[in-house]
């Protein structure tokens, strides 16, 4: 295996300690960051941290200074605003720096919820019925849309906004909501059905050779008694409010017959209508009556050791310093594939 020198691009708030003496980091903020960091160094590659928030020219200094072979691209936002991520990586390729992770349009593509669901409802895959409630307008609800409905930032990821209150049954508290969304994210909101059932994750890999990992799924075993299965900010974060609840994730059990061999191939469709690159997360919801909805596409997840990701990898036989190779590998190869001549 070839030694890289690999330049790690991060948050600026979310640099690693270079050598971190605790014996637990698991509640760190920089945990994702971390485990990256200490896997590619254990790889034997040769790495460089470089926090960013506006270092566009430190990044082209260090380009031209190092010459790394590969960018690991973890940044989720650039100058704090998440829209403007795939202009990095545009950055990085008119640089002809290669990087890993989607390519800007997969980014463009799968971030706008609303825009990844007309996409796929044209190409006749099944996602919840929708609408966008554009900032400074009206919500004006068509019939089609009844309730429950769940309402989110069109653009936001890692569940921001999304907690029980998310959920409206009526429209005095579907308008409520929307507000909350306008004012506190600054964004559009995207209110769609709300689909009761099972959370169901899908990891993809790959450019052109896809591999699908095996279907994933939430489980909250002390969820509160009434309360609809939500994937919360609160749910995903706060390992407090996790371990109270007894949250996971797991492989997938008891699926209906099929299923599981369906969402391989609906996942092989939705990662290429999108235009995705590198590595994925399809986040699904199982109805009651066995039917796959797509929720949203997740450009770039989660890598760190122990998420849904990295442990649906191991499950189909791929260990996490495999996955972390394989993701570099990939990173090299859509440069050479997309390389001006």
């Amino acid at each position: 295996m070839k030694k890289l020198r690999v330049l790690l691009l991060l948050d600026k708030d979310l640099v690693p300690p270079d050598d971190y003496s605790g014996t637990d980091y698991t509640g760190e903020q920089w945990k994702t960051e971390y485990d990256v960091l200490l896997t590619l160094r254990e790889l034997g590659h040769e790495v460089k941290m470089l926090g960013v928030v506006r270092e566009l020219d430190a990044i082209e200094q260090i380009y031209r200074d190092w010459k790394p072979h590969i960018v690991f691209n973890m940044l989720e936002d650039v100058y704090g605003i998440i829209p403007y991520d795939h202009n990095m990586v545009a950055f990085l390729e008119l640089l002809g720096v290669a990087y890993t992770g989607c390519n800007p349009l997969g980014i463009v593509l799968s971030r706008d919820k609303g825009l990844t669901k007309k996409l796929l409802t044209y190409h006749k895959i099944r996602v919840p019925k929708f609408m966008v409630c554009r900032q400074g307008q009206r919500v004006r609800r068509p019939k089609r849309l009844g309730f429950p409905l769940i309402i989110k930032s069109l653009i936001e990821d890692a569940s921001y906004g999304i907690s029980q209150r998310s959920v409206a049954q009526d429209d005095a508290s579907l308008n409520e909501r929307v507000a909350f969304i306008h004012e506190k994210f600054h964004s559009d909101a995207i209110v769609e059905q709300f689909i009761d059932g099972r959370e169901i994750y899908v990891g993809v890999l790959g450019n052109k050779r896809l591999e699908v990992f095996h279907p994933w799924e939430l489980i909250v075993k002390q969820k509160p008694e009434g309360a609809p299965l939500l994937a919360t900010h609160k749910l995903k974060w706060d390992l407090a409010y996790q371990k109270k609840l007894e949250v996971k994730t797991c492989s997938a059990k008891n699926l209906p017959q099929g299923l599981a061999e369906r969402l391989n191939i609906i996942s092989r469709r939705i990662y290429r209508i999108l235009n995705m690159s590198g590595y994925a997360r399809l986040d699904f919801r199982l109805a009651q009556d066995g039917t796959a909805y797509l929720l949203e596409a997740n450009a770039n997840p989660q890598l760190a050791y122990g998420e849904d990701f990295a442990e649906s990898a191991e499950y189909m036989g791929m260990p996490y310093e495999k996955l972390i190779q394989r993701i570099l590998s990939l990173g090299l190869r859509w440069k050479q594939a997309h390389a001006i001549s």
